[in-house]
């Protein structure tokens, strides 16, 4: 055991030693030095750009027909047809016969109406020829003049009043008899029905309600901004459909937006008390037939429809896109070098898309169009186009920290290729084996010298 310990005692401090020194030399060596990249933020710009800007109003309404009523019959009676048109979704013809009601009373009525014409003509008749004999009984005795009593004149007025009277009830029979077919007023369509075969229906009484397809309005609310935008007087009343502003009307119809093309025709007399708005009567004419879409989409009452209003025309306005303009009315704006100016901009409009400004920026400048935080507008920024993001449009240069970093990193190279050299010696390239065969070379005249001086000393 002993000679045991003897032997591995000196080889585990030798170890030892060889595990310390490679800890030291390790924890002594130097890191490398890793080069450091020149990043910047890049950011996506677009240019601004001078245009003639016509303005336009944005805003929603509801559709509806310009006509529409209830459909009630002016006699009373039971239902004995009902025309297959008359159904919720029907299509009418102005003259119709949608509905019509038992006529035999009425029939009756019209019968009663004649008989009775015939015996007051009859009457009127007999009065005449009385007051012919009348007249012609006081010429013959020679009495004188007859008076108008004497002549049956009160009694032929009464016959002829009596006769317009019968004639009168018969217009009345007939004009019911004619009532008791229910007609469409207009070419429509029917909302609602109400009644059906067989129903016994009293005057005034709604069978159904039904619209015109000829006009369908829309109601769209402008506020005092959108009022300032077009040329829309308060009292505004179109002379005719040509002068009347144009209205773009759209709406999403089974996955498809549908346009339809309006005239403003008038706006209301009066604000709406509970939004403060005016409301702007939009008109699209025959919008089942010619005034439907271009798809051939009519604009059915009901829809909730976008209208977008034509307003004025400026000239000479700054337009730039929408996400160039910040909060508070700012827009950065960005140079040659990658600096970022602050601009506050004089804003005239700005929609979905663009953004339209009277001042603050001028054309052809970069604007920053990038979601930023306004503490690293003091940054450089490197500059992408916003058509082709890989385009770069400003590429700053180096700060000067990074060009004094590598001036510094090439001067520690020099000094260390010419670590261990004596001042004024080369700093070219030795070739090892040329030096090795010189140092042998005079290593050996050197030995060659001493050996001979030492043989002619020990011949002397």
């Amino acid at each position: 055991m002993r000679k045991f310990l003897m032997i591995f005692i000196p080889i585990a401090i030798v170890l030892g030693f060889f595990v310390l020194t490679s800890i030291i030399i390790a924890l002594n060596k130097k890191p490398e030095e890793k080069k450091r990249s020149f990043n910047t933020l890049a950011v996506i710009a677009d240019y601004a750009v001078q245009d003639d800007v016509q303005l336009s109003v944005t805003t929603q309404g509801e559709a509806r027909p310009r006509t529409e009523i209830d459909l009630v019959p002016e006699v009373g009676g039971k239902i004995v047809y009902v025309s297959p048109n008359f159904i919720e979704g029907g299509i009418i013809r102005k003259g119709e016969t949608l509905i019509r009601v038992e006529d035999s009373d009425y029939k009756v009525n019209v019968i009663r109406a004649k008989a009775n014409i015939a015996q007051a003509e009859q009457v009127l008749i007999r009065e005449k020829a009385e007051g012919e004999i009348a007249r012609q009984d006081y010429e013959e005795l020679g009495r004188g003049e007859a008076s108008a009593l004497a002549l049956r004149q009160p009694q032929q007025a009464q016959a002829e009043a009596s006769l317009m009277a019968a004639q009168a009830e018969l217009e009345t029979a007939e004009l019911q008899l004619k009532r008791t077919a229910v007609r469409a007023p207009f070419d429509g369509r029917v909302r609602t029905k109400s009644s059906d075969l067989g129903q016994f229906v009293s005057p005034g009484r709604a069978l159904g309600r039904i619209f015109s397809t000829d006009i369908v309005e829309v109601r769209l609310p402008l506020t005092d901004a959108d009022l300032s935008k077009i040329d829309l007087p308060i009292a505004f009343v179109a002379k005719d459909r040509a002068s009347a502003p144009d209205v773009t009307l759209s709406a999403v119809i089974g996955g498809k937006t549908q346009f339809w093309n309006g005239k403003i025709m008038r706006t209301d007399p009066t604000y709406d008390t509970q939004t403060r708005a005016l409301f702007a009567i939009a008109e699209v004419f025959d919008p089942y037939g010619d005034g439907s879409s271009e798809n051939g989409v009519p604009l059915p009452p009901g829809l909730f429809v976008d209208a977008v209003v034509k307003g004025k025309t400026f000239e000479n306005v700054i337009v730039l896109p929408r996400d160039g303009l910040r909060p508070e009315d700012e827009v950065y704006v960005v140079n040659d070098k990658g600096k970022v100016d602050v601009r506050v901009a004089d804003v005239l409009d700005t929609d979905a898309d663009k953004a339209f400004l009277f001042s603050g920026v001028e054309a052809g400048e970069l604007v920053v169009l990038s979601p930023m935080e306004k503490s690293r507008v003091s940054m450089t920024l490197k500059v992408l186009d916003a058509e082709d993001p890989t385009k770069i449009l400003v590429d700053p240069p180096e700060p000067e920290w990074m060009k004094k970093m590598k001036e510094a990193e090439k001067d520690g190279k020099k000094k260390k290729r010419r670590w261990g050299k004596k001042d004024g010696t080369s700093d070219e390239k030795i070739d090892e084996p040329s030096a090795k065969k010189s140092d042998k070379k005079k290593s050996n005249e050197a030995d060659t010298g001493d050996g001979s001086a030492a043989t002619s000393e020990s011949e002397q």
